[in-house]
């Protein structure tokens, strides 16, 4: 049977770097095998995205046209109920061609978190916005198990992302050494700078963790990512497969229990739109070392979640939210993680 063939390959792979390339045969040979097998599962993938599009359009577009609440966008009516995704989530064929790039994003562990990710501090929330200024956005996620083809509840989510101009949360300078750095010229690195150190340790927003419901999604409201040098805009995201509530609000993990390191994109089209309002414009670097488009993404993040062989999309399928842009957007994305996987919770630069 399929699964338990990539179910054998994929238990296969040490506990290997969550940002290194694949070198050895073997590690090469487990990335291949994680990405053949979310393919096999893109049909029932993008039944699932399309599901919770449809219903969400339903209710929010054809109900109420005007700019919805978040409990009207995000209520549990306006997602596939258990019951109606039993069949599509099997792991076996469906007969019915579906192309992958319908939003099924698979983000191999490969994929780096980048130096700004807190391993204390992420809040449990869904509104990680907090008072920052920018364009409204919701992110509808949904994850898959590649070993089963099912939707995984009660996994956590958590994701970090840039402010509108371009900064992390309690990151906002250099280092004073290197205020005058200058981005890195050709190679991977092109265009990046040294990361910002912490400096800020009680600054929190654009930062938060919720676990999957019972149809294995989970919704943020946010605003959209701005960009910085070097790097396309994009959401970094990581997967728990255990965690523990603490008293302030944050969460810790068990080691072992990240099971998925990824980032999310936006097509470039429009993050130039969105780079013409406010604040948005006034980013610093507007008028020098200027946007990054995806296909320039350093470290080639935006390649590889591709795959080598191209086949997948981790880009977001966004909708609006009104009759014009400034009204805010929606986007919506199926990750397939492999939730056997097990990788250790640090940056390793």
């Amino acid at each position: 049977m399929f699964c338990s063939r990539f179910f054998h390959l994929l238990a296969l792979l040490p506990l290997v770097l969550a940002h290194k390339e694949p070198k050895t045969d073997q590690e090469i040979e487990t990335q291949r095998a994680l990405q053949r097998a979310a393919y096999y599962c893109a049909p029932a993938v993008a039944d699932f995205t399309a599901a919770r599009k449809r219903k969400w359009a339903q209710k929010v577009l054809n109900v109420n046209p005007g700019l919805p609440g978040y409990d009207d966008l995000f209520a549990d009516a306006n997602y596939i109920d258990a019951g109606e995704s039993t069949e599509l989530m099997e792991c076996s064929p469906v007969s019915r061609k579906t192309a992958i790039q319908n939003n099924t994003c698979v983000l191999t562990p490969v994929v780096t978190e980048g130096p700004y990710y807190h391993t204390e501090g992420h809040p449990i929330r869904t509104n990680i916005a907090e008072y920052q200024f920018g364009l409204l956005t919701y992110l509808d996620i949904g994850v898959i198990d590649v070993n089963t083809c099912k939707p995984l509840p009660n996994v956590l989510v958590d994701i970090w992302q840039a402010n509108a101009t371009g900064h992390y949360a309690g990151h906002p300078f250099p280092k004073p050494e290197l205020k005058d750095e200058k981005p890195q010229v050709g190679g991977k690195r092109s265009g990046l700078l040294s990361a910002f150190p912490r400096t800020e340790f009680d600054e929190t927003w654009l930062r938060g963790a919720f676990p999957t419901d019972e149809n294995g999604v989970v919704q943020f409201t946010t605003i959209f990512p701005g960009y910085y040098t070097g790097r396309a805009t994009h959401v970094h995201v990581k997967i728990f497969k255990s965690w523990e509530p603490l008293p302030n609000g944050t969460f810790s993990s068990p080691e072992g229990s990240l099971a998925h390191v990824g980032q999310f994109f936006f097509e470039d089209e429009l993050n130039l739109q969105i780079d013409k309002m406010w604040p948005y414009h006034t980013n610093p670097i507007k008028d020098t070392h200027g946007r990054t488009r995806n296909w320039r993404d350093s470290l080639n993040i935006f390649e590889d979640s591709h795959s080598p062989e191209g086949q997948y999309n981790p880009v977001f399928k966004m909708e609006l939210l009104g009759p014009v842009i400034t009204q805010g957007l929606a986007g919506f994305i199926t990750m397939g993680i492999n939730a056997s996987a097990s990788y250790d919770n640090w940056w390793k630069g």
